[in-house]
C-alpha cells in the first residue's frame, strides 16, 4: 500500500510541474489599444511602408457671405375697412374686388337727399347774420347800440359760418373716398343699401411696400441691425431684396423668438400677401469653399473634419464649420485658402502618413486646381486610372479592421466611402 500512495505523490507532483510549466516565460497580459492608439501605431508602421495611393483635388477658397436664414412670409403692410360716416341709401359703387384705386379715388356715393337744401340754408343764413352785424357795427359808431349787442351779432355770424361747414362736410361724407393707394380686397355695399354711419363700404390692402416678416431666435437677434439689406426667396421661385425696417424688442413666450420685417419695394402690386418665404440677411463676410459632403469624417470627438494633403506629402486634418448649402456641394470654412483635399481613401489614411496623391480632373468637383498648382512629393499628376479589383479589396479590408478595432473597444467610427 504504500509503495502505491508514493507513486500516485510522484504521478501528481509530475501533472503540477506540466502544468505550471506553462506560466514560465510567458509575456505578461497587453491591454488592447485604443482606436487613437491604432492609429498612431499604423502611422509609424507606415512610414517605410510603401506610401497609400489617395485620389485628391486642390480648391481655393473664395469670399462669402455668412447670413441668417428666417422662415417667414410676405405680408401687406397695411389693411383697413372703409366706412360710411354718415347715413343715406348707396347710388354707386364704381369699384369692385381686385380694383386698383389710387388715393382719393371714389369707392362708394351715398343719396344727396335734403344735404343740398340744408347748404343753402346755412348759406342764406350767414348772409343774413353778416348784414346784421356791419349794422350792428354802424350803430354802434353812432352810439345808438351797445357794446354787448354787438357781440350777440358776431356769435350769430359765427354760427351760421359752423353750420354751413357741418351742411358742406355731411354733403362730403357723401362721397366714400379710398385713403391710400390700394387693392378691393372685398366689398360691403351694394347699390341700393341703405346705410348709417359706422357701416362698412369695402375693403383696402395697401400692398406697396410689402412686408417680409419672420422670427429670429434670441441667441442670433445681436447680429442684426435696423439699415441691413436683406433677400427673400419666395416659394414661387422669385427673389426681391429689400432693408431690415423692425427688430421686435419683446421676445414671444413660448418660442423665445423676436419679431422681424423686411420692406420691399412692390409699386407694380405683383407680390402678394402669404407666401412662404426664406430671408436671408448677410452678416459677415468669409473665406470659404465649396466641397462635397462625402469626404467628410470625424474625429473622436465627434466634430467634423477634412483630411487634406500638405506640401511634404503628408495626411492632415481640418476641423470645418459648414457655413450653408447648396444643390451640389457645401461651403464649409476651416481649411487653408488653397487646400489639397483627399477625396477618394480619406478612411485609410491618418494624419502624419506620407501618401501618394493623384490628382482629378477639373470637371469633378466645384473648384479646381490652380494651373500653378505644385503638387506635394510622390504625386501623380497624369489622370488616374480606375481602381482594380484587389485595390477595392483593400480598401474594404482596411475599412473592415478600423471599424472592428473601434467596436471592441466601444468606440463609434463614421465612415465615408470614397
Amino acid at each position: 500500500m504504500r509503495g502505491t500512495y508514493i507513486t500516485a505523490t510522484i504521478i501528481a507532483i509530475l501533472i503540477a510541474l506540466w502544468l505550471f510549466s506553462g506560466q514560465i516565460n510567458r509575456d505578461p497580459p497587453k491591454d488592447h489599444p485604443t482606436l487613437a492608439e491604432a492609429n498612431q501605431i499604423r502611422a509609424a508602421g507606415s512610414q517605410d511602408a510603401t506610401p497609400v495611393r489617395v485620389r485628391a483635388r486642390v480648391i481655393n477658397a473664395t469670399p462669402q457671405e455668412q447670413e441668417l436664414v428666417l422662415r417667414g412670409k410676405t405680408e401687406n403692410k397695411r389693411s383697413l375697412v372703409v366706412k360710411a360716416e354718415t347715413s343715406g341709401r348707396i347710388i354707386a359703387r364704381p369699384v369692385e374686388r381686385g380694383t386698383r384705386v389710387a388715393a382719393g379715388d371714389l369707392l362708394c356715393q351715398l343719396s344727396d337727399d335734403d344735404r343740398s337744401v340744408s347748404l343753402e340754408e346755412s348759406a342764406q343764413a350767414l348772409n343774413q347774420a353778416r348784414i346784421d352785424y356791419e349794422g350792428s357795427l354802424k350803430l354802434k359808431e353812432r352810439a345808438l347800440l351797445s357794446e354787448s349787442s354787438v357781440a350777440q351779432a358776431r356769435a350769430r355770424v359765427a354760427a351760421a359760418e359752423a353750420a354751413l361747414k357741418r351742411s358742406e362736410l355731411d354733403i362730403e361724407r357723401t362721397l366714400v373716398r379710398a385713403p391710400f393707394p390700394a387693392i378691393v380686397e372685398d366689398v360691403h355695399l351694394e347699390v341700393g343699401d341703405y346705410v348709417t354711419p359706422g357701416t362698412s363700404c369695402v375693403s383696402l390692402v395697401d400692398m406697396n411696400p410689402m412686408l417680409l416678416v419672420g422670427r429670429i431666435a434670441e441667441r442670433d437677434v445681436h447680429e442684426l441691425e435696423v439699415g441691413q439689406p436683406a433677400t427673400g426667396l419666395l416659394n414661387d421661385g422669385r427673389v426681391v431684396s429689400g432693408v431690415l425696417t423692425f427688430i421686435g424688442q419683446q421676445s414671444d413666450p413660448a418660442t423665445r423668438t423676436y419679431a422681424v420685417e423686411v420692406e420691399v419695394p412692390n409699386p407694380e402690386f405683383t407680390l402678394r400677401s402669404g407666401i412662404t418665404t426664406r430671408i436671408q440677411v448677410p452678416t459677415t463676410t468669409v473665406m470659404a469653399q465649396k466641397v462635397s459632403p462625402a469626404i467628410f469624417s470625424l474625429d473622436d470627438e465627434g466634430n467634423i473634419g477634412i483630411r487634406t494633403v500638405n506640401e511634404l506629402g503628408k495626411v492632415e486634418y481640418h476641423l470645418v464649420h459648414i457655413l450653408r448649402d447648396d444643390i451640389d456641394g457645401v461651403w464649409v470654412t476651416g481649411l487653408p485658402e488653397a487646400a489639397t483635399i483627399i477625396t477618394v481613401g480619406q478612411e485609410l489614411v491618418v494624419p502624419g502618413q506620407t501618401v501618394q496623391v493623384s490628382f482629378e480632373p477639373s470637371s469633378g468637383m466645384p473648384a479646381s486646381a490652380p494651373p500653378a498648382a505644385t503638387p506635394p512629393p510622390g504625386a501623380v499628376t497624369e489622370n488616374p486610372r480606375p481602381a482594380t479589383n484587389g485595390e477595392r479589396k483593400r480598401a474594404r479590408d482596411g475599412a473592415a479592421l478600423s471599424a472592428n478595432s473601434a467596436s471592441t473597444h466601444g468606440l463609434a467610427v463614421v465612415a465615408t466611402n470614397p
